[in-house]
């Protein structure tokens, strides 16, 4: 069975965040390195709910109503991309009260605080590659110049390519990611953003 078909199964052919049955597909909560993808880090969205999570300026404060419902749900996912939502919003008034009601074990919090979605904009840190291009959790980077990992005598080779990185959230200069089955910290001046098809 696909996951996509698992998933129609666990939430009934309905979007697991606000029940819509319209144009639903599976939504991976990023950055997957650090819990995302799978059943556990996966949901069935419908179309308006994945643009608005994936596009902030798009979000429709009154279409969140229905976390008032989904943030109890029972799955991680479900409960990461509600607290997001709610973080996202909590300028509004209502969702702040159904935050404070929010409960989630440490490791789905620290899960959750991936997005960065519960800093106000003052203290996002930005993370930028080598060209000034931002870096978001889940790119893909490249190595512009060989790196020699402290503490190994592994050496990360110039055009060596770190999939689905996370963002370190206390310095703009630190990301993480996997060379081979090493997981090192990478420091973003030494890295290129990759595009979507390379």
């Amino acid at each position: 069975m696909s996951l996509q078909e698992e998933l129609e199964n666990r939430s009934g052919n309905k979007c697991e965040l606000c029940t819509a049955t319209d144009s639903l597909s599976v939504y991976d909560v990023k950055p997957t390195i650090t819990g995302g993808g799978g059943m556990d880090g996966s949901l069935l969205a419908c179309e308006t709910c994945i643009t608005q999570i994936d596009n902030p300026e798009e979000t429709d404060a009154n279409h969140w109503r229905c976390l008032n419902d989904s943030m109890w749900s029972e799955f991680r996912a479900v409960k990461v991309v509600a607290w997001r939502m709610l973080s996202r919003l909590r300028n509004e008034g209502w969702p702040k009260d159904l935050l404070d009601m929010m409960y989630l074990e440490d490791d789905d919090l620290r899960f959750a605080k991936e997005s960065g979605d519960h800093l106000d904009e003052s203290e996002k840190i930005i993370h930028r590659d080598a060209n000034g291009a931002i870096l978001q959790a889940g790119d893909s980077v490249v190595l512009i110049k060989d790196l020699k990992v402290k503490g190994s005598s592994l050496v990360a080779k110039q055009g060596t390519a770190v999939r689905r990185i996370s963002l370190d959230h206390e310095n703009a200069k630190y990301i993480e990611g996997k060379v081979g089955p090493t997981q090192i910290v990478i420091i973003t001046d030494y890295v290129k953003k990759m595009a979507e098809k390379e």
